[in-house]
């Protein structure tokens, strides 16, 4: 039986970039936040802006209405579940916002079904910088039972919340946040190469973005990537590693659906040229260095 609340106590299990950020998003709303993470000081570090912080995901979970899972992947968000179990009440509902593709999903909503939770598919879209301003996309399917319950936490994380189902075992959610990360690399890898080509062909970058200025080539993401690779600043947003392990999911899924991705295959390859050099933590607007052997890339 879900508690419904207008004001729910909200237990979080991940505080990495999008965790830490989606919690000082709640905590700004007048939320109720319990902290864990495998890495103690990464959730001490939210204790200044008001958060509780647990030794384990049981004691974090404990008395919350709502369980937020914000992990790098799958398995991950299923082992930290399996140890909150003692600390869980039946009906909690558990909104599951990690990218871990539509098999994980499903995987995570059986296991939601055992322990008789409330399962809602909530997939974010953004990077660290809409994180921290509480301007997410929410994609989610779940119960119109857990929406009333859910709708605090949606909005103080997100600009916006879009509803795709009722039914979160369908993953509708991660399966629509696939196709929109696909063109999240697309665009990434795009930009990075025009880029690169500008150099090489001793090009003024600038002149390519003056030329699409206003146009219907020109578009906002285009302008944020390309303002990195020009200040040389890989700053994580949103890093290499991550995107690699969602560029793989995205692959996966076309192949299951059998649908051939030659882009987004391209794209993995790319990725991992930057996780072999040692650059897996820098943002994923790196994607410009790997058109360059090491020797020559700046910096």
């Amino acid at each position: 039986m879900i508690r419904h609340t207008t004001n729910p106590k909200v237990a979080v299990l991940g505080t990495g970039i999008m965790g830490a950020a989606m919690v000082r998003s709640m905590l700004r709303s007048g939320l109720y936040v319990h902290a864990w993470n495998r890495t103690r000081e990464k959730a001490d570090a939210l204790v200044a802006d008001g958060a509780r912080t647990a030794s384990t995901p049981a004691e974090a979970v404990t008395g919350a209405d709502v369980v937020l899972t914000a992990l790098n992947d799958g398995p991950r968000v299923l082992q930290a579940m399996k140890d909150a179990l003692p600390g869980l009440a039946p009906g909690t509902v558990w909104a599951q916002t990690a990218t871990v593709g539509d098999a994980a999903t499903a995987e995570l909503a059986a296991f939601a079904d055992e322990h008789g939770l409330t399962f809602v598919d909530a997939p974010v879209l953004g990077t660290r910088q809409p994180a921290e301003a509480g301007e997410l996309l929410v994609l989610a399917a779940g119960p119109e039972s857990a929406r009333t319950t859910l709708a605090p936490v949606f909005d103080a994380i997100g600009r916006r919340t879009t509803w795709v189902g009722d039914d979160g075992r369908s993953a509708a959610a991660s399966r629509l946040k696939l196709v929109l990360n696909s063109w999240v690399a697309a665009l990434t890898h795009a930009t990075g190469e025009a880029l690169a080509l500008a150099r090489g062909l001793d090009v003024d970058p600038r002149l390519f973005l003056d030329s699409v200025e206003g146009g219907p080539l020109d578009n906002g993401y285009l302008r944020a990537k390309a303002a990195a690779v020009l200040a040389d600043d890989y700053a994580p947003n949103f890093t290499v590693t991550n995107a690699l392990k969602d560029a793989r999911l995205i692959v996966e899924a076309g192949r299951r659906s059998g649908v051939r991705l030659d882009l987004a295959e391209a794209g993995v390859a790319r990725f991992e040229r930057l996780e072999q050099r040692g650059q897996g933590d820098r943002d994923m607007a790196a994607s410009y260095l790997a058109a360059f052997e090491p020797s020559v890339q700046d910096g």
